[in-house]
Protein backbone atom coordinates (compact mmCIF):
# COMPACT_ATOMS: atom_id res chain seq x y z
CA UNK A 1 0.00 0.00 0.00
CA UNK A 2 0.91 3.37 -0.85
CA UNK A 3 1.63 6.29 1.38
CA UNK A 4 -0.88 8.43 -0.26
CA UNK A 5 -3.55 5.48 0.07
CA UNK A 6 -2.81 4.85 3.78
CA UNK A 7 -3.16 8.58 4.09
CA UNK A 8 -6.32 8.75 2.08
CA UNK A 9 -7.70 5.70 4.25
CA UNK A 10 -6.66 7.44 7.55
CA UNK A 11 -8.72 10.86 6.67
CA UNK A 12 -11.92 9.12 5.33
CA UNK A 13 -11.74 6.42 7.96
CA UNK A 14 -11.00 9.55 11.31
CA UNK A 15 -14.19 11.57 9.52
CA UNK A 16 -16.81 8.62 9.36
CA UNK A 17 -15.32 7.33 13.15
CA UNK A 18 -15.14 10.66 14.39
CA UNK A 19 -11.36 9.75 16.01
CA UNK A 20 -8.10 10.31 14.80
CA UNK A 21 -7.82 6.61 12.84
CA UNK A 22 -3.96 7.14 12.37
CA UNK A 23 -3.78 5.06 15.48
CA UNK A 24 -5.18 2.37 14.34
CA UNK A 25 -3.57 2.18 11.08
CA UNK A 26 -0.15 2.32 13.02
CA UNK A 27 -0.53 -0.86 15.63
CA UNK A 28 1.45 -2.46 13.01
CA UNK A 29 -1.41 -5.22 12.42
CA UNK A 30 -1.72 -7.64 9.81
CA UNK A 31 -4.39 -6.55 7.68
CA UNK A 32 -5.78 -6.77 3.82
CA UNK A 33 -7.24 -3.40 2.87
CA UNK A 34 -10.32 -3.36 0.18
CA UNK A 35 -10.81 0.20 -1.15
CA UNK A 36 -13.01 1.41 -3.20
CA UNK A 37 -12.27 4.63 -5.61
CA UNK A 38 -14.63 6.79 -8.06
CA UNK A 39 -12.01 8.15 -9.74
CA UNK A 40 -8.40 9.11 -7.51
CA UNK A 41 -10.90 9.43 -5.12
CA UNK A 42 -11.26 7.18 -2.30
CA UNK A 43 -15.04 6.42 -1.77
CA UNK A 44 -15.09 3.51 0.45
CA UNK A 45 -13.16 1.29 2.52
CA UNK A 46 -12.76 -2.12 4.44
CA UNK A 47 -10.30 -4.25 6.18
CA UNK A 48 -10.21 -7.99 7.64
CA UNK A 49 -7.55 -9.00 10.46
CA UNK A 50 -6.55 -12.81 11.25
CA UNK A 51 -8.62 -13.37 14.47
CA UNK A 52 -9.20 -16.71 16.60
CA UNK A 53 -12.98 -17.23 17.58
CA UNK A 54 -14.58 -19.95 18.96
CA UNK A 55 -18.46 -21.07 19.28
CA UNK A 56 -19.31 -22.46 22.02
CA UNK A 57 -17.03 -24.85 23.68
CA UNK A 58 -15.72 -25.95 19.95
CA UNK A 59 -12.45 -25.49 18.16
CA UNK A 60 -10.57 -21.83 18.06
CA UNK A 61 -11.81 -21.26 14.62
CA UNK A 62 -9.65 -19.31 11.70
CA UNK A 63 -11.87 -16.11 11.37
CA UNK A 64 -11.19 -12.79 9.37
CA UNK A 65 -12.55 -10.06 11.13
CA UNK A 66 -13.71 -7.06 9.42
CA UNK A 67 -12.69 -3.36 11.17
CA UNK A 68 -12.65 -0.18 9.03
CA UNK A 69 -16.08 -0.36 6.96
CA UNK A 70 -16.62 3.46 5.77
CA UNK A 71 -17.68 5.13 3.30
CA UNK A 72 -17.25 8.92 2.08
CA UNK A 73 -20.11 10.95 2.72
CA UNK A 74 -20.61 12.05 -0.19
CA UNK A 75 -20.94 8.48 -1.83
CA UNK A 76 -23.07 7.10 0.41
CA UNK A 77 -26.30 5.27 -1.02
CA UNK A 78 -24.68 4.94 -4.57
CA UNK A 79 -23.70 1.60 -3.57
CA UNK A 80 -19.59 1.81 -2.97
CA UNK A 81 -19.92 0.25 0.66
CA UNK A 82 -21.56 -2.54 -0.69
CA UNK A 83 -19.21 -3.15 -3.73
CA UNK A 84 -16.61 -3.04 -1.23
CA UNK A 85 -17.91 -5.88 1.15
CA UNK A 86 -19.13 -7.91 -1.44
CA UNK A 87 -14.85 -7.86 -2.87
CA UNK A 88 -14.16 -8.30 0.82
CA UNK A 89 -16.66 -11.43 1.30
CA UNK A 90 -15.60 -12.82 -2.37
CA UNK A 91 -12.25 -13.07 -0.90
CA UNK A 92 -11.76 -14.76 2.76
CA UNK A 93 -13.58 -18.05 1.32
CA UNK A 94 -10.41 -19.20 2.98
CA UNK A 95 -11.76 -18.83 6.61
CA UNK A 96 -13.91 -20.44 8.78
CA UNK A 97 -15.87 -17.31 9.66
CA UNK A 98 -16.49 -14.00 9.25
CA UNK A 99 -17.54 -11.47 11.82
CA UNK A 100 -17.33 -8.11 12.74
CA UNK A 101 -19.22 -5.44 14.90
CA UNK A 102 -21.47 -3.52 13.43
CA UNK A 103 -22.57 -0.22 14.07
CA UNK A 104 -25.89 -1.07 11.95
CA UNK A 105 -26.63 -4.33 11.61
CA UNK A 106 -29.33 -4.25 9.20
CA UNK A 107 -27.07 -2.75 6.28
CA UNK A 108 -24.68 -5.94 6.90
CA UNK A 109 -28.03 -8.47 6.50
CA UNK A 110 -28.81 -7.29 3.10
CA UNK A 111 -25.41 -8.24 2.29
CA UNK A 112 -26.00 -11.67 3.66
CA UNK A 113 -24.38 -11.38 7.20
CA UNK A 114 -26.49 -12.97 10.83
CA UNK A 115 -26.63 -11.30 13.80
CA UNK A 116 -25.24 -13.23 16.65
CA UNK A 117 -27.51 -14.28 18.95
CA UNK A 118 -26.23 -16.06 21.58
CA UNK A 119 -23.95 -14.52 24.19
CA UNK A 120 -20.64 -12.30 23.48
CA UNK A 121 -17.60 -13.27 25.45
CA UNK A 122 -14.01 -12.14 25.05
CA UNK A 123 -11.01 -13.74 27.38
CA UNK A 124 -8.13 -12.28 28.66
CA UNK A 125 -5.18 -13.72 30.63
CA UNK A 126 -7.52 -16.72 30.94
CA UNK A 127 -10.66 -15.16 32.30
CA UNK A 128 -13.74 -15.08 30.33
CA UNK A 129 -16.09 -11.74 30.44
CA UNK A 130 -18.98 -11.22 29.09
CA UNK A 131 -20.01 -8.50 27.28
CA UNK A 132 -23.14 -8.25 26.90
CA UNK A 133 -23.69 -4.34 25.37
CA UNK A 134 -21.65 -5.80 22.26
CA UNK A 135 -23.59 -6.72 19.06
CA UNK A 136 -21.85 -9.14 16.32
CA UNK A 137 -22.44 -10.28 12.52
CA UNK A 138 -21.23 -13.30 10.95
CA UNK A 139 -20.80 -14.18 7.50
CA UNK A 140 -20.58 -18.00 6.36
CA UNK A 141 -18.11 -18.84 3.98
CA UNK A 142 -17.64 -22.23 2.01
CA UNK A 143 -15.55 -23.81 5.35
CA UNK A 144 -18.37 -22.37 7.98
CA UNK A 145 -20.60 -25.72 7.99
CA UNK A 146 -23.40 -25.42 10.29
CA UNK A 147 -23.64 -22.50 12.86
CA UNK A 148 -25.55 -22.43 16.81
CA UNK A 149 -26.36 -18.76 16.23
CA UNK A 150 -27.54 -18.71 19.83
CA UNK A 151 -24.11 -20.87 21.68
CA UNK A 152 -21.15 -17.90 23.00
CA UNK A 153 -19.48 -16.50 20.66
CA UNK A 154 -15.99 -16.37 22.32
CA UNK A 155 -12.80 -14.01 21.41
CA UNK A 156 -9.30 -13.34 22.76
CA UNK A 157 -9.12 -9.70 24.30
CA UNK A 158 -6.99 -6.51 22.55
CA UNK A 159 -6.07 -3.90 23.46
CA UNK A 160 -8.02 -1.34 21.13
CA UNK A 161 -11.44 -2.73 20.84
CA UNK A 162 -12.74 -5.85 22.01
CA UNK A 163 -15.32 -6.27 18.94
Amino acid sequence: MTQAQRDAIVALCSEVFKLDYAFYMNLGLPSVHVLGYLGERLAAHALWLTRRLRIGSGPWLDAAYVEGVATHADFRGRGYGSAVMRRLQAEVGGFDLVALSPSDAGWYERLGWVRWRGPLVIVKDGVAQATPDDEVVVYRTPRTGDLDLSAPLTGGWRPFELW
